[in-house]
């Protein structure tokens, strides 16, 4: 599957379980340590402000502080979905992928970026669809497709804040297993 693909579907599977979330849902906990269903769709919305700016070749400095805190206001839906359509569009322009973009550890190709944020909205829909009591199976595909795309990589993020370490499964798991997993979560636990 190509990125753009993946994206798109990444996209549509956190975009589904956005839509679900309940009033009274928005404090409950998720899989992600310390944050509540509110923390983590902000935390998405806050990437998908990003992504025009850096694929147009802003640097993490230009972009400064001004994603942070609270992006959701009184409107979470409609603020993710105005912030979706905006990183989609970015990602779909033409040669949007051809250069490289700075992220906090450097520079990096645009399609490695890409991945990361394929990733990101993959395994948060997961979270989420926990958290909300949603049906939590990823597309199979994405799932394959992001689970290798990333499993090279991940060992890079290892000690840092962005994942926990891998979880140990068998190795004939399904793709959605085995990338949950890759990633810090345990797809056993509830």
């Amino acid at each position: 599957m190509e990125l753009l693909e993946a994206h798109d579907r990444a996209m549509e599977e956190f975009d589904r379980r956005v839509h679900l979330v309940r009033a009274d849902q928005w404090q409950l906990p998720t899989p992600c340590p310390d944050w509540t269903v509110r923390d983590l769709v902000n935390h998405l919305v806050g990437e998908q402000l990003w992504a025009p700016l850096l694929l147009r070749g802003a640097t993490v400095a230009e972009v400064g502080d001004r994603f942070d805190g609270d992006q959701l206001g009184d409107d979470p839906v409609g603020t993710w979905q105005r912030a979706a359509r905006k990183a989609r569009d970015a990602f779909e322009r033409p040669d949007a992928l051809d250069d490289e973009v700075e992220v906090s550890f450097g520079r990096i190709p645009a399609t490695e970026y890409g991945w990361q944020m394929t990733l990101d909205l993959t395994v948060h829909a997961w979270d989420l669809a926990r958290a909300i009591g949603d049906d939590d199976a990823l597309d199979a595909e994405l799932a394959e497709a992001v689970y290798t795309a990333v499993r090279p990589e991940v060992a890079k993020w290892q000690g840092s804040t962005v994942f926990a370490p891998p979880v140990a499964v068998p190795d004939d798991a399904d793709p959605q297993t085995r990338l949950i997993a890759l990633v810090g979560r345990d797809p056993r636990v509830r």
